[in-house]
């Protein structure tokens, strides 16, 4: 009977030091779809759990157990989810799937808060801004020479 913990890179045993930690061994589910799930929790390519197979209780959440009795149960439907997994079996996480999404989350993480020029507000009106009112444009004023919100010198204002 195996006395380690299957979870990858999990270096649990069944020591008496262990069970004084308060770490409990469960095995697999005879269920065959829920042993599955187990199985494909510890991304471990090629394993197959066997009939002596455990997990340690450190891959459970803590409200996963029942602690009514004299023995530690896991509650039913259950599945191993707390893993320390190195880099290449992490799971990616989930990005954007549309490219318009993308574009957004992209012009999101691009303009920078603090900077004034990045910033498309001003405090005040600039003099060659456009303000659109009900679908029609409000071009600036301008005079004969094409100045637009400025006095012309020697031209009076």
């Amino acid at each position: 009977m195996p006395e380690h913990c299957a979870a990858y890179c999990c270096a649990n045993r069944r020591t008496i030091a262990n069970r004084g930690r308060g770490i409990t061994f469960h095995k697999f589910p005879k269920d065959k779809d829920m042993r599955k799930k187990w199985e494909v929790a510890l991304r471990r390519e090629g394993f197959t759990a066997s009939e002596s197979s455990v997990i340690c209780s450190e891959h459970f959440k803590q409200d996963e157990f029942d602690r009514t009795g004299q023995i530690v149960r896991l509650r039913d439907g259950v599945i191993p989810s707390i893993f320390s997994f190195p880099v290449h079996l992490q799971r990616p996480e989930k990005g954007r799937t549309t490219s318009t999404s993308r574009k957004a989350e992209e012009s999101l993480s691009v303009a920078p808060q603090d900077d004034p020029e990045a910033s498309t507000s001003h405090s005040q009106p600039q003099p060659n801004d456009v303000a659109v009112f009900g679908g029609w444009q409000a071009w600036p004023e301008q005079d004969d020479a094409g100045y637009a919100g400025e006095k012309m010198p020697g031209r009076p204002g």
